[in-house]
């Protein structure tokens, strides 16, 4: 394992405290609560920690900016939509800069995630001038029947740590660009560049109260948003148990839910697969975002005859993983998020050598024990029915599964509560498309490692979520209501009850 020292960005440092932004200003609350740099485990600045209270102001602020935002012609709506995304590219480096301090991810990565960012509005820009009308049906010469959709109103959007912006504005855009006003409720754990995102739409001088910000806790702050009957829907991408709760909590004033939840995603390499491609895309897929990836590929299954090959040269791509400080720009892994998480993904390793796992880590570098950082491990000689390949750990950690046949493979991908993402390595096409349609998931890639296409559906099925985000999916099926407008044109028969005969 290497380490580097080639910083580029600004050195960490302590940072202005985080406020609440609710109806188009910056405020403060009564109480704070402390955000921690996953590097070095010192305390970056202080955010303010919103109640009931603000999200009761938020709401109400979102409610009434609802009547002007929701009803303004497209066109004009669009031009705050590009402005939003003109002021993303201009602040690139800041945001990549807050995002690696924030979350401990490689600033590498994250430049690349606020790239994405801005082109998240302009995405839906466009979507919503060009795919955002309904459809007509003609029926019997007698009525014309006609599909529009509708915003709903101030949503709700609960938005995870990892990859914080990326994420954040995944979900923000749609609900904008579609008419709604929103409340953000962002991790408290990654607190930074949700605050940027409200300074850059304030300087996009969108009305106040089209979007909110309100930090603060999950059980405090997030419950109080998902209560709150003047709320019309809940997005939210987390932990499958939490997302159990929001929807149980949200059935009391019968919002719209949209759940992306947790992954345990297979990478299956079958004997004719291209070896080198397939390495570089399971070594890739759990090593970057630091393994806090909800579709990283953390159960890899090798096909017997190809086993120890790959394994032997998985093994020296792990210890040749540059670990180090996530400003550094030559960093491929950093530190969790938080010393309970760290905790946790360790946890996991102890746990997989009493389940009888085979552990292979790079070695970790003495100047980085301050920080949140697990080596890259590899959980060899792992069987699928343990607890560490059934489990989301959400850290650099995979476990390696052998197996003979094609059967056997989609068996015990699918023998899992999860099904997100899964990836399918074979130079048989045929086959390719097999396992692809067999195996339980929402998101499946052949020969190929995680490439979003923002047109596509994304999301998963069994304890991985509830609904699609992307594309007209997310724009049409969550954040619009879609209203059927039946008009008559002519004077078709109508059932003439309680007339009397002759009259």
């Amino acid at each position: 394992m290497q380490t580097q020292s080639n910083k580029t960005a600004a050195e960490h440092k302590f940072l202005q405290p985080v406020m609440q932004y609710i109806n188009g200003a910056f405020l403060n609350s009564d109480q704070t609560f402390e955000n921690i740099n996953p590097y070095k485990n010192g305390r970056m600045n202080e955010v303010a920690e919103g109640r009931k209270e603000e999200i009761d102001q938020a709401v109400a602020s979102a409610k009434r900016a609802f009547v002007q935002w929701g009803s303004m012609k497209i066109e004009k709506r669009m031009k705050f939509i590009e402005r939003i995304a003109a002021l993303i590219d201009e602040e690139i480096e800041e945001i990549a800069y807050l995002e690696s301090l924030d979350t401990g991810l490689p600033i590498s990565q994250t430049r690349k995630m606020t790239a994405r960012a801005a082109e998240n509005f302009r995405f839906y820009s466009r979507m919503v001038q060009t795919k955002l009308h309904g459809e007509s049906y003609a029926a019997d010469d007698e009525f014309i029947n006609y599909t529009v959709y509708k915003p709903l109103g101030p949503i709700g959007l609960i938005t995870p740590w990892n990859a914080p912006f990326m994420l954040e504005t995944w979900k923000v855009a749609p609900a904008l660009a579609t008419g709604n006003t929103v409340i953000l409720k962002p991790a408290e754990l990654s607190p930074l560049t949700a605050n940027k995102l409200a300074e850059i739409i304030h300087k996009a001088e969108l009305p106040p109260g089209v979007f909110n910000v309100v930090h603060g806790f999950g059980e405090t702050t997030g419950a109080a948003l998902v209560a709150h009957p003047d709320v019309k829907a809940i997005s939210f991408t987390g932990e499958t148990k939490t997302g159990s709760i929001i929807i149980k909590n949200a059935a009391d004033s019968l919002k719209k839910t949209s759940m992306e939840l947790g992954g345990k995603s297979p990478l299956i390499v079958f004997d004719d697969a291209d070896q080198e491609r397939a390495l570089d895309a399971a070594v890739w897929g759990i090593f970057s975002f630091n393994g806090e990836r909800c579709t990283a590929n953390s159960r890899l299954f090798l096909q017997k005859n190809i086993k120890d090959s790959f394994i032997a040269k998985l093994k020296e791509r792990v210890q040749n993983l540059v670990v180090g400080d996530p400003l550094d720009t030559g960093t491929q892994l950093g530190p969790l998020i938080d010393k309970a998480h760290c905790r946790k993904v360790r946890d996991y390793i102890d746990l997989a050598k009493e389940e009888g796992c085979t552990i292979f880590q790079g070695e970790m570098p003495e100047e980085l024990k301050a920080g949140n950082f697990v080596p890259p491990t590899l959980l060899l000689n792992a069987r699928n029915d343990m607890r560490v390949c059934q489990e989301e750990i959400f850290g650099p950690v995979m476990s390696v599964i052998e197996f003979e046949t094609e059967d056997e493979a989609v068996e015990l991908a699918n023998d899992v509560p999860y099904g997100l993402a899964g990836y399918v390595w074979t130079n048989d096409l045929k086959r390719g498309h097999r396992v692809a349609q067999a195996v339980e998931a929402g998101m499946l890639w052949v020969n190929s490692q995680n490439v979003r296409d923002l047109r596509i559906p994304f999301g998963g099925m069994k304890s991985s979520g509830i609904g699609r985000e992307g594309g007209h999916y997310a724009m049409l099926e969550f954040y619009c209501e879609p209203k059927v407008i039946h008009v008559a044109l002519g004077d078709h028969h109508i059932p003439q009850f309680g007339k009397r005969k002759g009259s």
